[in-house]
C-alpha cells in the first residue's frame, strides 16, 4: 500500500524516521534534480542543492514542521537553494571582477623603480663596509657574472678562498638589508 505525503511526514516525525526518509528519497529525488537542473548552471550544481535538501532534511527531521503539502516544501526548498547559490556565484563573480579590475587599473610601474634604486643604492652602500677583497670577489662573481673559477685564476687565490668570500659578503649583505627589505614589504603591504 501506497502511503500519502501526511503519513510519511508522521513518521520522519517520529520512531520510523529512515523508512521515511527513504521512501522521500525514491519518490522526489529524480523530480527535484530534474527541476534544479532546469535553473542551474551545470547537472553538478543541481546534484549538489538536492543533496544538499536531503541532508538538511535529515538533520532537521525531529523538529521540522510542514504545513503545506511534502512535495510544495520540497520544491520551494530546492527553488530557495537554488536563488542561494546564484547568489553566491554572483558575489563571487563581481569580487572577481572588482579584483581583476583593480589589479589592471594599478599602475605601480614607478614605485617599483624607485623602491629597486632605493634597494640597489642601499646595497651599494653596504658594499661599501666590505673588505677590500670581499667586495671585488663579490663584485666580479655577481655584477660581471664571472664563474668563481675565473674569479680565483684573476685574482691568483684559491676557489675555496673565492667561495668563502662570496659567502662572507652575503652573510653581511643579508643582515644589513634586512630591515630595509622589512620597511619595503611593509610599505608594500600596508599601502
Amino acid at each position: 500500500m501506497e502511503m500519502t505525503d501526511e503519513d510519511i511526514l508522521l513518521q520522519l516525525n517520529t520512531k520510523d524516521e529512515t523508512a521515511a526518509f527513504i521512501e522521500i528519497y525514491n519518490r522526489y529525488y529524480v523530480q527535484l534534480y530534474n527541476a534544479a537542473c532546469k535553473r542551474c548552471s551545470s547537472t553538478e550544481v543541481a546534484e549538489e542543492i538536492v543533496q544538499d535538501l536531503y541532508i538538511n532534511l535529515w538533520r532537521n527531521r525531529a523538529t521540522i514542521k510542514i504545513n503545506s503539502s511534502l512535495s510544495g516544501y520540497l520544491f520551494t526548498a530546492v527553488r530557495n537553494l537554488i536563488l542561494n547559490q546564484i547568489q553566491k556565484e554572483t558575489v563571487r563573480r563581481r569580487v572577481y571582477e572588482s579584483f581583476v579590475h583593480d589589479s589592471i587599473d594599478y599602475d605601480n610601474s614607478t614605485e617599483e623603480i624607485v623602491m629597486a634604486n632605493d634597494l640597489s643604492h642601499q646595497l651599494n652602500i653596504n658594499l661599501g663596509f666590505l673588505p677590500e677583497k670581499c667586495r671585488s670577489v663579490f663584485e666580479l662573481s655577481r655584477k660581471h657574472h664571472k664563474s668563481n673559477k675565473q674569479i680565483a685564476q684573476q685574482l691568483g687565490i684559491s676557489e675555496k678562498t673565492v667561495e668563502n668570500h662570496i659567502t662572507r659578503a652575503l652573510k653581511y649583505l643579508r643582515i644589513g638589508l634586512h630591515y630595509i627589505l622589512l620597511s619595503l614589504a611593509a610599505f608594500v603591504f600596508f599601502k
